[in-house]
């Protein structure tokens, strides 16, 4: 069997035949005939030159194949071929493609890693983009504000970032990264790779309608990126690449449920989902959250959190190091309302997020097994089904 491989391709029922992305290539891997516009896979580099020109999004369509698809294949197509099924992902394959650079498709499998295996986005999510800006061709962000989110005397350094993309297309979906290249280069000469960071913003901007994204970035010591982005000043130029990511991903279903467990900076996805239901609906949101720090001046967006209403959003911030007090973790919360969360694991609509450091992961099952349990349910069962219906997801490093 042929070593699976991803195909650049064109949605021929979305396409309305303006040849623009065809005069864009700068290699001539795209051509036309009397049906179709389609990709040549033999030219193609995926540059991403013709994905921001393109007026539908019927360009930013991609298949992972055993055999590509032929020019005379293209031609006959009517509709776009399903995504071919490769069982328990033989030949290692990733049929959801969350990046097409390697380096960081590979960060990103290691994140959802703790998901117990290939995850899938939910099945109302909408289409994310991924890959449109690449190490040879970034975007250029301008930095439209730099906050702190913690104190300064806890410790801990957490910003807040706003990157402003002008007239440059960036489309992002709440629950993808953006990678940000660090300037210069590595001890061989090369060019660092970028570092990837979760998107704290919704679809529709930081700022409803304006094309800007922010990101929640903790300053690590020695962190050549964190330190730079925390660095940043308003008005600095910044080099982006992605957006990637296409499975941790909110659910635009209105009537979905979402059990959200996050540590520090990753609660920036989960700031997205909330301004994303809180600019949907009037009503309840049906939403939960256990968000675990040391203390309230480390934990970022303490003040708004507070701030968003209980019907939208209901809060669980759980602190460690509150001097005179027990600590507690997340998983110890989750524990005391595990009536409510047995509840939630019961319901079909639920959809459970996980994100943050990698070491809450183990506590965190642990939780979600005792509570399954009390109910006469197998957690690994009930998780591997969720995840099977893209309604279970762990994003953690």
């Amino acid at each position: 069997m042929n070593k699976p491989v991803k195909q650049h391709l064109i949605d021929p029922e979305i396409c309305i035949r303006c040849y623009t992305c065809e005069m864009t290539c700068p290699i001539e891997a795209i051509t036309h005939d009397d049906n179709n516009v389609v990709i040549d896979y033999e030219k193609c580099e995926f540059c991403m030159d013709c994905i921001p020109v393109c007026p539908t999004g019927s360009i930013d369509e991609w298949r992972v194949v055993e055999t590509p698809y032929t020019l005379e294949d293209q031609f006959a197509w009517m509709e776009l071929p399903a995504q071919q099924d490769f069982a328990n992902g033989e030949g290692g394959a990733d049929t959801s493609i969350e990046a097409l650079d390697d380096t960081m498709a590979a960060l990103l499998a290691e994140a959802h890693a703790g998901a117990g295996g290939r995850s899938k986005p939910p099945a109302s999510a909408s289409r994310a983009s991924v890959n449109l800006y690449n190490l040879g061709k970034p975007a250029l962000a301008r930095v439209q504000g730099s906050y702190r989110l913690t104190s300064e005397g806890s410790g801990t350094d957490v910003r807040h970032i706003i990157l402003d993309f002008g007239a440059q297309p960036f489309p992002v979906l709440e629950g993808q990264s953006i990678g940000i290249i660090p300037p210069g280069t590595d001890e061989n000469g090369k060019p660092h790779l970028p570092r990837l960071y979760s998107v704290s913003s919704p679809r529709d901007g930081e700022r409803p309608n304006y094309n800007n994204v922010s990101l929640t970035v903790k300053r690590e010591e020695n962190g050549l990126c964190s330190n730079y982005v925390c660095d940043l000043e308003k008005g600095d130029e910044v080099r982006v690449t992605g957006p990637f990511g296409s499975t941790f991903l909110m659910p635009d279903d209105p009537s979905a449920r979402l059990l959200m467990v996050c540590t520090g900076t990753g609660s920036a996805p989960f700031r997205a989902f909330t301004m994303r239901r809180q600019r949907q609906t009037t009503g309840e949101g049906d939403m939960i959250l256990f968000f675990g720090a040391r203390s309230p001046d480390s934990l970022p967006y303490f003040g708004p959190l507070n701030k968003v209403p209980e019907q939208l959003l209901k809060k669980h911030m759980v602190f460690s190091r509150i001097p005179g007090v027990a600590k507690e973790y997340v998983q110890d919360r989750m524990m005391v309302e595990q009536d409510v969360i047995a509840e939630m694991v019961s319901d079909p609509r639920t959809h459970i997020y996980i994100c943050g450091l990698r070491g809450m992961e183990e506590g965190v099952e642990h939780a979600f097994e005792n509570i399954s349990e009390s109910i006469g349910l197998s957690w690994q069962n009930l998780r591997d089904t969720m995840r099977d219906e893209g309604r279970y997801h762990v994003e953690t490093y």
